[in-house]
């Protein structure tokens, strides 16, 4: 980030999130709070300082503890519910393998974390097997139809 300007740095990272928005270089979800302070160079506070800005404006929605997103756009229910949705679509029969932890992260752009999280309700569910050392979970059952 440039030097700090009268108007404040938290504004500077403000208008080039927003012109990145307008640009449609940023369509649906932010990068995380981590990756924006990574490239503008600037502390969490003034990123905190930036959403709120652009949150004020009402150009972007936050979801509590997931990301923020281009108001309007994005797919904001949990992930497990996301994940359910991919096994009941993708014609997967039990016994199937379901996919890897690494391949969850990059389709849905998210955390190992959060990824574990929502496996860890699908097996609580009884929709995937436990993965054994060296083994991919397999589909146990099938979700029901509702979406």
């Amino acid at each position: 980030m440039p030097q700090a300007s009268p108007r404040g740095t938290y504004l500077q990272v403000a208008g080039a999130l927003r012109e990145q928005i307008e640009a449609g270089e940023i369509s649906e979800k932010l990068p995380s709070k981590a990756d924006l302070r990574r490239i503008h160079g600037v502390g969490g506070s003034t990123i905190d300082r930036a959403l709120a800005v652009l949150k004020a404006e009402g150009l972007i929605e936050s979801v509590q503890g997931a990301a923020n997103y281009v108001a309007g756009t994005g797919d904001r229910r949990p992930l497990v519910d996301k994940m359910t949705d991919l096994l009941r679509m993708s014609g997967a029969k039990p016994g199937d393998p379901f996919l890897t932890e690494e391949e969850l992260c990059e389709r849905f752009r998210t955390s190992r974390t959060a990824v574990r999280s929502a496996i860890a309700k699908m097996e609580g569910q009884g929709l995937l097997s436990g993965a054994a050392p060296g083994k991919r979970r397999e589909v146990q059952n099938l979700p029901d139809d509702r979406p």
